[in-house]
Formats: structure tokens, C-alpha cells, sequence
């Protein structure tokens, strides 16, 4: 039988509020308010709190915090168009600076790992460990089509010229990718095609489509190219606890360069799942698990 999950929509217990970033940015900012040990969450370009299901329920036994990349969610565009690595770095220290957090575990997805590994790189003192959910630290876009054994230079070369040719070709796409009706049919529909694990409920993968599909895909194009240019993150100096959560059929972020970070990082757990690139809403309550093994060994 088909493993999938179909519930109601929970309604997502959170607070959104604006921070302004080093340049003056207004940067979409949010929180569960929950109970427990601080967590910011580092998400994937142009993604939404509610990839992460299973730390925004009453009961998950902590408080996260996290942004929305600019343009997206309500943060603004910034007046000069600036979208790099700098200034995702600089916008996650105005969030944690606002909240009061003077350090803390970050939970990153996708490419908010790279942008988690920066944050530990250049501020050590604000960060206590990391949970890299199908990500990498560093030229993600080398990892992408690895299950489809491309190397690595082509994939990053085909990644690069796809996003420059959405960064025009947006416009066009914008009024369909806009009007597309979430509903869960055509939710379904995206589980089936096995791009999203089966395994994902559909009510809360609705509401995370629904969500995403508001950026302009021009918009997205711009911060995928932002940080396409960055190279691996140094992991010399990383000397704190840190997971790696991979997906086997991950077609975004190749699961062998994660057990590669993995190895360069002395003491670090590597967990590999049956899973695609979206593991924090195709198995939210193992990603909670992992979490929570991790503050306890930060501390």
C-alpha cells in the first residue's frame, strides 16, 4: 500500500516579526516561542519555516528561530540588489542579535548549510553545533545530479546555466508557477513523481508548496547564483558537534560529498535515509530525533 500520510493542515505556531539587517534590509524573521533550548534554523533559499514540521508542533521541546531570505516571505529586496553569502551571514547575526541569542545549535537545509558553516566559520563564538540536513558546506551546486553519476564539473556547469536562463525566463513563469491550486490532489501528485518521497504528509507539503511558490522564480535564480559562486567551506577549524543527515536519492545534494564532510569533521555523526532532498517534511520526526541528539551533545 501507498505509505502516505494525509492529514488537515496543522496550523504552524509562529510569530512573524522584522529585523533589520547590517545594510539596513528588512529581513521576514520568525519563531514557535516554544519551550526548550534555542535553535536557529538556517533553511534552504527561498523555502519557508514550514519545511520543518516537527519543530514547529506545540510538543517539540524547542524554540526555534529563523528568516526569511530576502525577497522571499515578506523579507524585502534590498535596494541594491545585494544577494551573496556575505550578506545571508549578516542577516542571520541580525536575527540572532534581535532574539538575544548569544549562541546556539543551527538546524540548516540545502543551501542554508553552507550558510550555517559560514556563520561558524566567521563568528565561532555564536554557534554550538550544526544539523546539516541534505546539504553541504560549500559549492553546493557540484553535488547536485550525483545518483545520476554526472560529474561534477558538468553538474555544476548545467545548474549554473539553468539558473541564468530562469533568471530570465522567470518572468514568464511567474504568473503560471503563481496560480498553480495546492490543493491535495496536485500535492499528491508531486509525492507520486517520486521527486518528493512518498513518505511526506500531504497536508503539510501542501502548505510548504504553497508557500515557496509565492517567489518569483527570476528572484530564486538570483540567490541560487549568489551562492553558486562560493567554494567549500574551510572545515580546518570546525570544532563542534555536527550531523549530517543525507538522502540516498538526494538528486540536489549528493549523499557520498556529505559522508565526505562528514569525515573531515573529527567527531561528527553521518545518518544516510531512504530519502530525496526534502527530509525535513518527508521524515520530520526523525530529523526532530537527530536534534535533539545533538543539543544533548552540544551541551
Amino acid at each position: 500500500m501507498d505509505n502516505r500520510r494525509v492529514t488537515s493542515p496543522t496550523p504552524a505556531l509562529l510569530r512573524y516579526y522584522d529585523v533589520k539587517s547590517a545594510d539596513g534590509t528588512r529581513i521576514r524573521a520568525w519563531t514557535n516561542d516554544g519551550d526548550g533550548p534555542t535553535v536557529l534554523v538556517s533553511n534552504g533559499l527561498g523555502t519557508n519555516p514550514h519545511a520543518w514540521p516537527s519543530l514547529l508542533r506545540a510538543d517539540s521541546g524547542v524554540r526555534v528561530v529563523g528568516w526569511n531570505h530576502r525577497g522571499t516571505g515578506g523579507s524585502a529586496r534590498p535596494a541594491d540588489g545585494r544577494v551573496d553569502l556575505d550578506s545571508f551571514v549578516e542577516d542571520a547575526i541580525a536575527v540572532m542579535d534581535d532574539a538575544g541569542i548569544d549562541a546556539c545549535v543551527v538546524a540548516a537545509w540545502s543551501t542554508g548549510v553552507t550558510i550555517a558553516f559560514e556563520i561558524a566559520a566567521r563568528h565561532p563564538e555564536r554557534v554550538t553545533g550544526i544539523l546539516a540536513v541534505a546539504g553541504v558546506p560549500g559549492n553546493t551546486f557540484s553535488t547536485m545530479l550525483a545518483p545520476l553519476r554526472i560529474p561534477p564539473v558538468l553538474a555544476r556547469g548545467l545548474m549554473v546555466g539553468l539558473s541564468r536562463t530562469v533568471t530570465v525566463t522567470g518572468h514568464v513563469l511567474a504568473p503560471v508557477t503563481r496560480r498553480v491550486p495546492w490543493t491535495n490532489l496536485t500535492t499528491d501528485l508531486v509525492r507520486q513523481s517520486r521527486f518528493i518521497n512518498p513518505a511526506a504528509d500531504t497536508a503539510e507539503l501542501r502548505v510548504l508548496l504553497q508557500e515557496f511558490f509565492t517567489t518569483h522564480p527570476a528572484w530564486y535564480a538570483k540567490l541560487a547564483l549568489s551562492v553558486s559562486r562560493h567554494a567549500r567551506v574551510s572545515l580546518s577549524e570546525i570544532d563542534i558537534p555536527v550531523t549530517f543527515l543525507a538522502g540516498r536519492w538526494d538528486v540536489l545534494t549528493g549523499a557520498r560529498d556529505m559522508l565526505t564532510a562528514s569525515q573531515r569533521i573529527k567527531g561528527s555523526r553521518y545518518r544516510e535515509l531512504n530519502a530525496t532532498h526534502f527530509i525535513p517534511i518527508e521524515f520530520p520526526d526523525i530529523v526532530l530525533e537527530e536534534l535533539k541528539e545533538l543539543l544533548t551533545r552540544a551541551g
